[in-house]
């Protein structure tokens, strides 16, 4: 591009190149710490997201809830009996092992039941602590708690476990049974959890897990991924209840590690952070809200 002076004249291609290099050389004395270096950014904060978005179920973070809800309201009716042939009949016995000798949940403490589902943990739980009148059940899920109401007398309430509709330091027990998953942000329903439960009260969760070793994997990836769905389907006949244990292995295999939820239970505040894994595939959390001083 050819330079010209205020009246016209040409100053010739050569200038143009003259004053291309001299703005060059501006830059330099103007930006000399620029030159060849990187600028290292901050990492990102940790979302403590149980897992990424699962297009095409739902598109956002913020539609998960209203997914969640409808998917599981369409298959409570079926939920039960998934709950209990899927896992070969082990769950209620389990659970009641569970609560009883490795979580220290005693007669006569109060529990509070995240996520219920159709009431299986509750109904552990009641069985441990001494009856239904100890526990209460939190489900997003009007399907669901309809079950529960049918299968245990218990107090119901409608909510989630990121915005529990609750009072502070009403609970000394507090269980989740498999649905940690579905959470919207593990710690703040981890905060929610330290809230809600009295100062020296104890928080057990039960997950599963990917297991480690190639063939546990393997077995793992077959049966959650290609049998449960396909046998739901052909003892149910229900396609909703169906897609739901689809989604349910996509969930299991984005899930968060479990460093993950360690790290977010001790950033909640809780104390005694500890994670247990029993055959392989079943995790359980536990944790204990700090007594007061």
């Amino acid at each position: 591009m050819p330079v010209t002076t205020t009246d016209g004249t040409d100053l010739g291609r050569g200038m143009s190149r003259f004053m291309l290099e001299l703005s060059f050389l501006e830059y330099d004395s103007v930006l000399p710490d620029c030159q060849n270096k990187i600028i290292l950014m901050p990492p990102a904060p940790k979302t403590f997201e149980p897992h990424p978005v699962l297009a095409p179920h739902y598109g956002a973070q913020p539609e998960k809830e209203r997914f969640l809800r409808g998917i599981f309201d369409k298959s409570a009716s079926h939920y039960e009996g998934i709950a209990s042939w899927g896992f070969f009949g082990s769950g209620h016995w389990y659970r009641v092992k569970a609560l009883r000798e490795r979580a220290g949940l005693k007669p006569g403490m109060t529990c509070l039941d995240i996520a219920a589902g159709t009431g299986p943990t509750a109904r552990s739980v009641a069985e441990v602590a001494g009856g239904p009148e100890f526990v209460t059940c939190v489900e997003p899920s009007f399907g669901m708690l309809s079950e529960v109401r049918k299968r245990l007398p218990v107090s119901c309430i409608q909510g989630t476990a990121d915005d529990l509709p609750l009072g502070s330091a009403l609970f000394d027990f507090m269980t989740m049974g498999f649905a940690l998953r579905h959470v919207n942000n593990l710690a703040r329903a981890f905060s929610e959890y330290h809230r809600v439960l009295k100062p020296g009260g104890k928080l057990f969760i039960m997950d599963v897990v990917k297991p480690p070793g190639r063939v546990g994997l393997w077995l793992h990836r077959m049966y959650f991924r290609d049998i449960l769905p396909r046998l739901t389907r052909l003892l149910t006949g229900s396609r909703e209840a169906t897609y739901l244990m689809e989604y349910y292995w996509e969930t299991m295999d984005q899930m968060a590690s479990t460093e993950t939820v360690l790290e977010a239970l001790r950033i909640a505040g809780f104390q005694d952070v500890k994670q247990e894994l029993i055959v392989g595939c079943f995790c359980e959390y536990s944790a204990v809200r700090p007594a007061l001083a």
